[in-house]
């Protein structure tokens, strides 16, 4: 401990560095000081994750890196942890333990640990579909790529687990790390851009976060004078690395749609009638002598051809696409290559988003990939309100959705398990909860099982929503 002490105090100089910053008690130290070594007696008593939920980060003013006094405290809370990941079995459990794990070896310079913890800890997480649970273990993985510096990996979780559906106090602790991710890389601009949108998104009073958000801001100043501000802002597309496919572009010349690659090059000559965008890596096109649609790739081979007959198509998602020969009904999902996988007809359809699509026959309902009826045909409406304004035909990316029955809403999951009885004449779902409003049009809140969280005595939704803030402003996730 004195040795790897010793070494993290030169690092104290070298504000780009992948280790821990550890501040000794003095420049050579012969150990921990007595309250370190009292608190790492504790920590190995007390439970590690209410010790981590509880610990009073310090963080280096050039760095913005956590200070550790003790690396031993944090490796007896390691230790408590690799006790309970060794006797988890479920995956919930597995997931929220080695990512923390991941934290803890983040901090104390094991990367290699960190790094093999938190990639197992996001494959433990997906297989629950859970999206808060995979979005924390996205970014705890991200928060290791970072100090390997393996920014483009790390800036890519970042926002990719940053959903709008997840607490907006989630969001802002994330928007916080990606913020240090793009510090640590010179971009300054988006660094601050984060730092702002966390700020923004803290409604309660956070004194901590103000705290760090003026350390970091102090941080990038200083080193803005020196350096400037570093590249401009990037966009999502670009910080997802998301694949840029053809466009549709309509040639005056020939009077006919083709598709162009992001620089405006042609890449599928201009010979048809009617052309839609590429989804899935595929597009459906028309050509001007024929009624029913084809499907290419974006090189422009024929996948499908016009024999098939479909009249009407839908874009493909999760590589599958519903089609109908008479454009009207009788919907059926088939593969890339034309295979049916879905053969039951039905009147409506939406795209499948997660494994799951919403379907009508007589009712809404949903179906899974397979064609197994997850949630039964007998709803009026299947449209799920967010509080962020949006509207998703379906499920939200929580595997959660609004339906409709006798002009009352309620909450159904993707296996078709009912959450909230439909029973309230507006419903909207929140991250944390369900807001309801009653026959008076007073609104109130349900907790995330259905039962009371919130009476409906308030004037408006977001009054709802600063009281669920009040109601959380205690709780803080450890990335």
């Amino acid at each position: 401990a004195p040795a790897a002490a010793a070494g993290a105090a030169t690092a104290l100089r070298a504000p780009t560095m992948l280790a821990p910053v550890v501040t000794p008690d003095s420049p050579e130290p012969a150990g921990p000081a007595p309250a370190a070594r009292d608190r790492a007696r504790e920590s190995r008593g007390a439970d590690p994750e209410q010790v981590l939920a509880t610990y009073r980060w310090r963080f280096h003013h050039e760095t913005l890196r956590e200070l550790v006094e003790d690396p031993d405290e944090l490796r007896a809370i390691r230790d408590r942890l690799t006790e309970k990941v060794e006797a988890a079995t479920d995956n919930a459990s597995r997931a929220r333990l080695l990512s923390l794990r991941a934290v803890v070896s983040r901090i104390l310079g094991d990367l290699g640990k960190a790094l093999a913890d938190g990639r197992l800890a996001l494959g433990h997480a997906e297989a629950t579909g859970q999206l808060r649970r995979i979005a924390i273990a996205q970014a705890r993985l991200a928060h290791v790529h970072q100090w390997r510096g393996d920014f483009a990996e790390a800036d890519r979780l970042f926002e990719e687990a940053n959903s709008s559906e997840l607490p907006d106090r989630l969001r802002a602790t994330m928007h916080e790390h990606a913020g240090r991710s793009c510090y640590d890389q010179g971009r300054y601009i988006e660094a601050c851009n984060h730092f702002e949108r966390a700020l923004d998104l803290r409604k309660v009073k956070d004194p901590d976060l103000m705290a760090r958000t003026e350390l970091a801001l102090d941080a990038v100043f200083a080193r803005v004078a020196e350096k400037g501000w570093g590249p401009y802002p990037r966009g999502r597309d670009e910080i997802l690395q998301v694949h840029r496919p053809p466009v549709p572009t309509f040639s005056d010349e020939v009077q006919r749609w083709g598709y162009a690659d992001p620089d405006g090059t042609l890449t599928v000559a201009p010979s048809y009638a009617d052309a839609q965008p590429f989804r899935d890596g595929v597009a459906w096109v028309r050509r001007p002598e024929a009624d029913t649609w084809e499907l290419i790739d974006e090189s422009g081979e024929l996948l499908v051809d016009a024999s098939a007959g479909y009249l009407g198509v839908g874009s493909f998602a999760d590589g599958l696409a519903w089609v109908s020969r008479d454009g009207t009904g009788g919907w059926i999902a088939i593969d890339k290559a034309n295979e049916v996988v879905i053969a039951a007809g039905f009147d409506d359809v939406r795209p499948f988003r997660r494994g799951v699509a919403a379907v009508r026959r007589g009712g809404w309902g949903a179906v899974d990939r397979t064609g197994r009826v997850v949630v039964p045909t007998r709803y009026a409406a299947f449209v799920t309100a967010l509080t962020d304004g949006r509207y998703v035909d379906g499920f939200t990316d929580e595997g959660l959705a609004i339906v409709e029955a006798d002009g009352r809403k309620g909450v159904v999951d993707r296996t078709g398990r009912t959450i909230v009885p439909p029973a309230h004449p507006a419903l909207v779902i929140h991250p944390v909860a369900f807001l309801v409003a009653g026959g008076n049009g007073r609104w109130g809140a349900l907790d995330r099982r259905g039962d009371p969280l919130i009476d409906p005595v308030h004037a408006s939704r977001g009054d709802v929503m600063d009281e669920i803030d009040r109601l959380l402003a205690d709780t803080k996730p450890v990335l």
